[in-house]
């Protein structure tokens, strides 16, 4: 599993140009899964995610974590993680398969909404337009395998 997760001052998603998900303060997650992941997996991710201090406290120092500041979440779907580059082309046979992807999507979204407030999200499969203004920027990824 693969997150990008950006530190955003407001972020949103639009599907057929109607906006679907929309936030303020907090995290844009781009998602992706492979065929190998579990819940297990996902369940680690979140509290490394959820975890991370990267807001700055009263001090400018990276010391406040996503619920320390009220933080909101956007959470999207994004196979194109696992985007293998061998070649020109990219292929993708090493993203999860779309049944079990959704799935565990759908898992992550519904964790997230045990512990964050306000939690907004893409539509999974669909062709979505994402906007985002990244704060720092600052950008982290997390691949399960490397946890």
């Amino acid at each position: 599993m693969r997150f990008v997760i950006q530190r955003v001052t407001e972020s949103s998603v639009k599907v057929d140009g109607e906006v679907i998900g929309k936030i303020g303060k907090g995290f844009m997650v781009l998602i992706g899964v492979a065929d190998s992941d579990t819940k297990d997996t996902a369940d680690k991710m979140l509290k490394k995610m959820l975890g991370l201090r990267i807001f700055e406290d009263e001090n400018g120092k990276t010391n406040l974590s996503l619920d320390q500041v009220g933080g909101e979440l956007l959470l999207i779907s994004q196979f194109t993680l696992y985007a293998n580059c061998k070649g020109n082309r990219p292929s993708f046979i090493e993203a999860g398969k779309p049944d079990m992807a959704e799935e565990m999507y759908e898992y992550i979204i519904s964790r997230c909404k045990e512990q964050v407030t306000v939690v907004e999200r893409g539509k999974f499969g669909a062709d979505m337009k994402v906007s985002l203004v990244n704060d720092g920027p600052f950008t982290i990824v997390l691949d399960s395998e490397k946890l």
